[in-house]
């Protein structure tokens, strides 16, 4: 048996899966482009893969969803997919059900006008409310003085609701290694990041390291979600002052913001990023054969590319390359390539008794294994 790991070809935004060896199942982020339901393409129809894969599962619904973030490539379709507790018009017809929602502060407490935040994100935003109001089926990551101020304006108390929060620097309690072979260290969001911010979106993401065990070794997935540079920043500092720098290593490092220079530095550079010192201390705690995943579309190494402005940008995936060469990782690898840009398909991680590997489709339909060993005993 072996824990599962994957990450689905949806253009530039994120979808990834856990899959445990006991068979929870834990969805980060959600996005369905509508034109993959036409049969176009090159996006993987990705309501239609998670369905016949819960199907196959015999299963109706996932044991967490986490929303990192409310952007609409996290978000896309998705309440057109799962059943909303809040509204049974958003219930039945087959909608896939979450047993926990996983939401940072700021999706419980941002508003904005039509123009700023969209209707899914309104949603959401309901459906975390519904569910903290009832106490049940949803965890809110950071306790800033606004959301104190949102409960008791429900009549609620933040004692009440203490047992559904986790902070920065703590466990996600829904898991552990003993149980589960895995836990949920939450980076972020700090407290800071929503009383003190505007833009809460970005830089009030989920951000976990994800710790799977296997025969008493460790593997490392460091799951970022849109956040900058400067966020990544005060995490290293956050983390170096507590002594948990163990917290930043990584064997599988799902890059921020779709290999977007904004999450190495302001400065993108000509042919190649340099990293900010506190973000290159990030890139340096790769362990030997770990991988970088761009959630992203294809970053080819040409002169459009060099010059595009929005992401992914060819700059930050050659800084990744070389910070991937010194801590002699594997392979750095775009989910909208894998295994070719004109009909990706899903990357799958496993962690079983032979440690890390990677899977993918190649063009001639073999399975092409590439595995990091487990770590010698001693």
């Amino acid at each position: 048996m072996a824990q599962r790991i994957l990450f689905y070809p949806v253009g530039n935004g994120d979808t990834c899966q856990i899959v445990l060896e006991n068979g929870k199942r834990i969805l980060m982020d959600y996005r369905q482009r509508k034109k993959t339901e036409l049969g176009e393409g090159p996006e993987i129809n990705l309501k239609a893969r998670l369905t016949k894969e819960l199907d196959d599962a015999g299963r109706d619904s996932f044991d967490v969803v986490a929303f990192t973030h409310g952007d609409n490539d996290h978000i896309e379709n998705s309440t057109e997919f799962f059943e909303l507790r809040h509204a049974e018009k958003y219930q039945g017809n087959g909608r896939i059900k979450i047993e926990t929602l996983w939401v940072p502060a700021c999706m419980v407490l941002q508003t904005g006008t039509n123009d700023q935040q969209s209707q899914e994100y309104v949603l959401w935003r309901q459906e975390a409310r519904h569910r903290l109001r009832e106490g049940k089926g949803i965890r809110v990551f950071s306790k800033p003085e606004k959301l104190k101020g949102w409960l008791e304006e429900n009549g609620l108390s933040l004692d009440e609701r203490r047992h559904l929060i986790t902070d920065a620097g703590q466990l996600a309690p829904e898991f552990s290694l003993a149980t589960d072979g895995v836990e949920f260290f939450c980076h972020s969001p700090f407290i800071k990041h929503v009383d003190e911010g505007d833009d809460l979106r970005n830089g009030a993401s989920l951000i976990f390291n994800v710790r799977f065990r296997k025969n008493g070794e460790d593997y490392d997935y460091l799951a970022v979600g849109d956040s900058d540079w400067c966020v990544l920043e005060e995490i290293v500092e956050a983390t170096q002052a507590h002594n948990n720098m163990d917290r930043l290593a990584w064997d599988l490092y799902n890059i921020p913001h779709h290999c977007s220079y904004l999450a190495l530095s302001d400065e993108k550079g000509e042919f190649e990023t340099t990293p900010n010192p506190l973000v290159e201390t990030i890139l340096l705690s790769g362990k030997a054969g770990g991988y970088i995943v761009s959630s992203s579309c294809p970053i080819p190494d040409t002169r459009d590319a060099r010059e595009q402005t929005q992401p992914p940008h060819l700059q930050a995936r050659k800084c990744y390359e070389r910070y991937l060469k010194k801590v002699d990782g594997a392979k750095f690898m775009v989910t909208m390539e894998e295994p070719n840009a004109s009909k990706p398909e899903p990357i799958e991680f496993t962690i079983d008794n032979a440690g890390l590997s990677v899977t993918r489709a190649a063009a001639s339909a073999a399975a092409i294994v590439t595995s990091k060993p487990a770590p010698r005993a001693g």
